[in-house]
């Protein structure tokens, strides 16, 4: 049973833990972004070469390492947007008004540079750990990436949650691209095929063993948590209280962004020291920009 549960209770710490990493590190002083995006730079750039060596190791040992060097290559593109490093050519936001494909491209430009970077890294993954018998740390980057694409379509077609609150003040005129309702019609079949593919990779890793149970019990954890994810943006959820101690970066009295229900709006910012709302983050681990 320990070849099931400890790869979950380790993939689950590590989805949580990095998550509060990144948001701690985006909410502190400008000043310090530099030297977090340089420390973020170099551990991606040790657990790109070492993903490649460890995509040689069919071990649950190296099933363990090529996850981890998988997350950690993912969540330099997370903290590169919310620094603001790498994000997108248009860096305002949309007049009121602005609406179908019109806004849909100009959301498109706002992270143009991040969407280029992930390909790069992509490909940069694929070929480290080409002809490997340990493709974990493959497919778990290619896992964020695309129930990250799925999270961010689902914000931007309207969802009860929003994060904005927790956008760097640099990045407060991405709340113009976001809306706010109860749900919309890509939600339904964004969370049956992340569905779908969690039962099929649980069902794979309890008839195997080893390395391969291993393997395929971290993926079938990150489809579940990323699947969560998403139910995060529609369920009246505090979930903010999983990350409470990775808010305490986070100035009670910084500008609080406000999103105007059902609409997408310029941004608007207003003094306030209440709480922030519910939060639905897309971590690391997915599902966020």
């Amino acid at each position: 049973m320990s070849v099931y549960v400890t790869p979950a209770l380790y993939g689950l710490f590590i989805w949580w833990l990095s998550t509060g990493v990144i948001v701690y590190l985006n909410n502190l002083p400008p000043r310090t972004f530099r030297w977090s995006m340089a420390a973020g730079t170099l551990v991606a750039g040790i657990s790109l070469y070492r993903l490649g060596a460890s995509s040689a190791v069919a071990t649950p040992a190296g099933a363990y390492a090529a996850f981890t060097y998988g997350v950690l290559v993912w969540g330099w593109h997370e903290m590169a947007f919310f620094m603001g490093f790498v994000t997108g050519p248009r860096r305002t936001g949309c007049a009121r008004g602005c609406s179908g494909w019109a806004h849909f491209g100009h959301g498109v430009q706002a992270c143009l540079d991040h969407e280029i970077a992930i390909i790069i890294s992509a490909v940069a993954v694929l070929w480290v750990t080409r002809g490997g018998a340990n493709q974990v740390g493959m497919w778990t980057f290619m896992i964020l990436w695309g129930l990250r694409q799925s999270s961010k379509l689902n914000v931007f077609l309207g969802v009860r949650n929003l994060n904005e609150q927790f956008l760097p003040r640099h990045l407060r005129y991405l709340g113009s691209y976001l809306v706010q309702k109860p749900m919309n019609l890509l939600f339904p079949l964004s969370v049956t095929v992340s569905s779908v593919i969690a039962g099929l990779l649980v069902s794979a890793a309890a008839f195997s063993t080893g390395f391969t149970a291993v393997g395929l019990t971290f993926l079938a954890t990150m489809m579940i948590l990323a699947n969560l994810e998403h139910w995060f943006l529609v369920l009246p959820i505090p979930v903010e209280k999983l990350w409470n101690w990775s808010l305490k970066s986070h100035s009670a009295t910084e500008e609080q962004l406000v999103v105007l229900p059902g609409l997408s709006v310029p941004t608007i910012t207003v003094p306030t020291i209440q709480p922030p709302r519910r939060f639905a983050p897309s971590s690391a681990i997915g599902a966020r920009s």
